[in-house]
């Protein structure tokens, strides 16, 4: 396929592209003109840790990102890190150890925590139980910034905050260039450079470039996937949602107005297959692996865990800081309640994705509004006027998160893609005969990082309920990370060869920031040995000399044994 754009009738171009340019200076001193060893477009974590691991080898990089905070589902989506019971002794890269341990040494560093607390070698700001690190996001974005920072400072990174792809030209299988958009001068800037990292949190540049991509849920024929449907839907995306930070203060009233779509969905039932419990916004839901009814507690005056959804994602604890420190305990909101479900962002027209948004930020107004007001409490009253929306913790004026909580994008068409069969408990053993205690993911021989998480979908917009599946610690393989045409464009974030079904496992945040890592580092080493990607993984001499220029640089390739099923 051969694209032409503005950028080819602008006569813009590069002689050395195809050779690489490392090593070599800016491009065109235009204002609208740049050039790069990599173009990364997306500034979520896949992004940063792509952009990263890139400068680090000393590649010029560009990065532009959507909004005004770089960090995607930590920062502008504002999700505390999901991640898998092993993380603080093994299972994430070096690089993302660091992010961590950068968050708590920022909290030691400018939060008054008790003793306790600041000798705490394993401190969990928010003590939340989803996460054994939650924390609020400007914290995130302190720390991935500093990381950053020196090579902003060197200026091999170049971060173009505000700007989104519009346009791309393509010659045959390679990508030539991307125009970026800054939305707030509505000028374009266009990037030319031999590597071209898409980490936007839809795939943004599958379409623009023309990769070949999948949408929605593959039929059960094309996957061999038990929990995969029998006709492929497009239309099967899962949820969305726009989270936010709720403050409590006992005895104060922090009632917001009345959303404008307050009446719809309060009375909402979800239309679904398996059913739903009752009405969406409840305290009643179903439990995602059984899916019958569950009833969970909300009650911001209880420090105890379990199903208290108030201490599920809670970002900040009062407790663990010094006596008046902070009038009250913040709990980030990313529940059931206010999945957005009635329409995807994918396969809809720029308008009907921003209508879609637009109704589940009035999903979230409408969940917050109904806590303050109508929501059954434990002692048989109703409401919380003391829950306070907190828009400086966000960044915006009606607080809530500057995005969506994006949870599946579009997913390339890959040399391997990674599937049920190769990770999901249940059909590992089925597939192999091997009793649970034997029992492992597929092993990759091209294995560029390891991940681990339940294969976790939440309800779709074609009106499928949960999918909670036990899955086995698995590995991210090379060639799940390589189009199959496509010679310069990589994926850096949900988008890369996994189907529906396992995107529900391999797109949380520890695995999205290795496979930007090891994406960032195969363009360093692609520009280096002049070899493109697909050359490094068929060449097993040069795909083992990867292989450990990853492990050297602290990405880890695969499990200890008896590493258990989760």
């Amino acid at each position: 396929m051969r694209r032409r754009s503005f950028i080819r009738l602008a006569g813009i171009a590069a002689p050395w592209m195809a050779a690489g340019c490392a090593g070599r200076p800016w491009g065109p001193p235009s204002a609208h003109e740049l050039s790069a060893d990599v173009l990364v477009v997306g500034g979520g974590l896949g992004g940063c840790a792509a952009a990263l691991a890139a400068c680090r080898a000393g590649l010029r990089v560009v990065m532009s990102e959507e909004t005004d905070w770089i960090g995607g589902q930590l920062t502008s989506q504002a999700v505390p890190p999901d991640e898998h019971p092993w993380i603080e002794d093994f299972g994430c890269t070096r690089s993302y150890r660091a992010f961590r341990d950068g968050v708590r040494a920022h909290y030691r560093d400018h939060f008054p925590l008790t003793a306790a607390a600041r000798a705490d070698p394993r401190l969990n700001p928010g003590n939340g139980w989803v996460s054994r690190l939650c924390h609020e996001p400007r914290v995130a974005l302190a720390v991935i910034e500093a990381m950053l920072a020196p090579h902003v400072a060197d200026g091999r990174l170049r971060i173009l905050r505000g700007h989104v792809p519009v346009a791309a030209d393509t010659d045959h299988d390679r990508v030539r260039a991307v125009a970026l958009l800054d939305r707030s001068s509505d000028r374009r800037i266009t990037v030319t450079a031999p590597y071209f990292v898409d980490a936007t949190e839809l795939g943004d540049l599958l379409p623009l470039t023309g990769t070949e991509h999948v949408v929605g849920a593959e039929s059960r024929s094309e996957t061999g996937e038990p929990h995969a449907p029998e006709m492929a839907d497009p239309r099967a995306q899962q949820a969305f949602t726009v989270c936010f930070p709720l403050e409590y203060r006992a005895g104060e009233d922090h009632t917001i107005p009345r959303p404008d779509g307050y009446a719809f969905w309060r009375d909402h039932v979800p239309s679904m297959t398996p059913p739903w419990s009752g009405r969406l916004l409840d305290w009643q839901n179903p439990e995602p692996k059984t899916l019958k009814p569950r009833n969970l507690v909300f009650d911001p005056t209880l420090q105890a865990n379990g199903l208290n959804l108030w201490t599920y994602r809670r970002i900040l604890d009062k407790t663990r800081c010094g006596p008046g420190a902070f009038a009250g305990d913040v709990s980030l909101v990313n529940w059931p309640q206010n999945d957005y479900w009635l329409g995807p962002l994918v396969g809809v027209t720029a308008e009907e994705a921003a209508r879609h948004v637009a109704r589940a930020k009035q999903l979230s107004l409408s969940l917050a509004y109904w806590m303050q007001t109508e929501a059954p409490r434990p002692d048989g009253g109703t409401g919380w006027k003391g829950l306070r929306l907190r828009p400086d913790m966000v960044g915006t004026a009606d607080g809530l998160a500057k995005s969506p909580y994006i949870r599946e994008a579009r997913r390339i068409r890959a040399e391997l893609t990674v599937t049920e069969l190769h990770v999901g408990t249940e059909a590992r053993m089925r597939a192999t005969g091997r009793p649970l205690a034997e029992l492992t993911a597929a092993r990759f021989d091209d294995s560029v990082g390891v991940g681990a998480y339940r294969i976790d979908l939440h309800p779709d917009t074609a009106g499928h309920n949960y999918i909670d599946l036990s899955s086995l610690p698995f590995q991210i393989p090379l060639g799940a990370l390589l189009p199959r045409r496509m010679e310069n464009l990589l994926p850096a974030c949900k988008n890369l060869g996994v189907t529906h079904i396992t995107n529900g496992c391999y797109r949380l945040h520890p695995v999205e920031w290795n496979i930007g890592e090891s994406v960032g580092m195969l363009v360093a080493r692609c520009l280096r040995t002049k070899e493109p990607p697909r050359q490094i993984r068929r060449d097993r001499r040069q795909l083992a000399d990867f292989q450990q220029l990853l492990r050297e640089e602290g990405v880890e390739l695969g499990w200890p044994k008896g590493t258990r099923a989760l």
